[in-house]
């Protein structure tokens, strides 16, 4: 009998193409102008793939280790539904605000708490030697880090540090969800 299939592929997909797309914004400050359509659009990427897709899989993992009992015998997904439902849900709010040109500053307070959520999910992946996820979350929280100046201070200088961050995180994003996917599909055995 085949195991249920947490869909992780989706989810670090969906932070990927969002960390791609701010994070070269970000640290390429191009398109240089800050345009109400340039707003809109980030603003639907940040909505759609980052927000959405991790929102999804969040609550995919939440339904399988609660009603349906999918994945009780993985009590590690507990942080993963943790993770992929709040940081969906924050990529929402990110989106919403750029797409109607919203203040980012208090953008670096909320940087702090998920900075606590990175730190934690570094830990508890990295107790149960899953080092290529522990991995991620150090490097969210990096990007949490760099966001708190970024945001609060409106520092250009933060700023490409955050798309830096974003940029490799995004990368490392990738390489998950290939090995997730690839994996699943063709019975590798790639780090995940």
């Amino acid at each position: 009998m085949m195991q249920p299939l947490p869909p992780i592929a989706v989810g670090f997909f969906g932070l990927g193409v969002g960390y791609y797309v701010y994070g070269g914004k970000e640290f390429f400050d191009y398109p240089k102008e800050n345009s109400p359509a340039l707003n809109h659009s980030l603003g639907q990427w940040g909505i759609w793939m980052p927000g959405f897709l991790q929102f999804l899989t969040g609550i995919y993992l939440w339904l399988g280790l609660t009603i349906f009992k999918a994945f009780q015998s993985t009590p590690v997904l507990y942080m993963a539904a943790l993770a992929f439902t709040a940081y969906g849900v924050h990529w929402f709010a990110l989106g919403l605000n750029k797409y109607v040109g919203g203040d980012a500053r208090v953008d670096g307070y909320m940087a702090i708490a998920f900075l606590w959520i990175s730190i934690v999910g570094a830990f508890v992946f990295g107790y149960v030697a899953d080092y290529p996820v522990m991995i991620l979350f150090i490097l969210l929280a990096l990007v949490y880090i760099s966001d708190i100046p970024a945001s609060l201070l409106q520092s250009a200088s933060w700023t490409r540090i955050k798309g830096l961050w974003h940029l490799v995180t995004g990368t490392w994003l990738m390489y998950l969800m290939f090995a997730a996917a690839v994996n699943f599909a063709l019975g590798l055995h790639l780090p995940l």
